[in-house]
């Protein structure tokens, strides 16, 4: 393949450069004689805009790329240790983890301004989604390579999440781990002698108490995670709300910015016009005065005898 240096030069390009960087590229390893590699650099995919930002993020904001990188990686880690029932506090990642992805949008939103690309509510959303799925993989081998995508990045799936936790030596992965208690009734007990009907049926009573209480225990936690998940829910929907609102207002300030420049150009237009109208009428009336001038000058020469 073609140098590394090569192929991070031609992602570092402004987005309408890369075609043409790229066919180059494949067209001098073809003449050196390299034609696999030629072949490989010609099959490069142009990136969609949002990819090709959190490419810039990467190549022009590497500190706080791999700040947020770091963060995901404390969040990844604070996870695991809960799910494997350790004691692990989940709000100061989470906190650090989400202001580094709002820092990242903010710096995205203003690559994509300099270089006269708007930064739209959905083009920001997939370069979001991008960079935390990014967080989310880290640095796992056969993760997506930060600086050279040709494609928006998806958050994980269920089994490549599963794979991103660690496992424990001599016990096989959870495939799909639950905070909520599985009910299991208890087991029953090994045949023995013979009961009474008196023992059996108190035994059966104790049976049913023991199931009874398990399931309780199963429906507390179950309905103690519903009211978690519904938390998370409603403080998402109010994000969601205040950013549209932002969006709303945002939009109308722009419309009336747009308006505005609208108006003070056409007056600026009037303005430019009138002065030249003024500037003509400035003309004539100087070319009056000099000819009256010249007039009074003849008048009294006339009178001198």
């Amino acid at each position: 393949m073609a140098a590394d240096t090569d192929i991070d030069n031609l992602f570092k390009l402004p987005l309408g450069e890369f075609t043409a960087a790229r066919n180059a590229l494949a067209a001098s390893l073809k003449a050196a004689g390299r034609r696999e590699d030629a072949d490989a650099a010609r099959a490069l995919t142009k990136p969609p805009l949002s990819a090709w930002a959190v490419n810039q993020l990467y190549w022009r904001h590497r500190k706080a790329f791999d700040q947020l990188m770091a963060a995901g990686d404390r969040l990844r880690k604070a996870q695991t240790s809960q799910l494997a029932g350790k004691a692990a506090d989940l709000r100061g990642p989470i906190e650090a983890h989400r202001a580094a992805l709002s820092e990242m949008a903010k710096r995205a939103a203003a690559l994509l301004r300099d270089a006269d690309h708007p930064p739209t509510p959905d083009l920001t959303r997939r370069i979001t989604t991008t960079l935390e799925a990014l967080a989310t993989y880290g640095n796992q081998e056969g993760g997506p390579a930060a600086g050279r995508l040709t494609a928006d990045v998806d958050p994980p799936g269920f089994e490549t999440l599963a794979a991103l936790v660690p496992q424990s030596k001599g016990k096989r992965a959870v495939p799909g781990p639950s905070r909520v208690i599985p009910f299991r009734p208890p087991a029953k007990a090994a045949p023995g002698k013979k009961l009474s009907p008196e023992a059996r049926k108190k035994q059966e009573e104790q049976e049913r108490s023991a199931r009874r209480k398990a399931a309780q225990a199963a429906l507390h936690e179950a309905e103690r995670a519903l009211r978690e998940a519904q938390k998370i829910l409603a403080q998402r929907e109010g994000e969601l709300r205040k950013a549209a609102e932002r969006a709303k207002l945002t939009e109308k300030a722009k419309a009336d910015l747009e308006k505005r420049f609208e108006t003070v150009s056409a007056e600026a237009d009037a303005a430019r016009q009138d002065a030249r109208r003024v500037a003509s009428a400035a003309e004539e009336a100087a070319q009056e005065v000099h000819d009256a001038e010249r007039a009074v000058d003849k008048a009294r020469q006339e009178l001198i005898p």
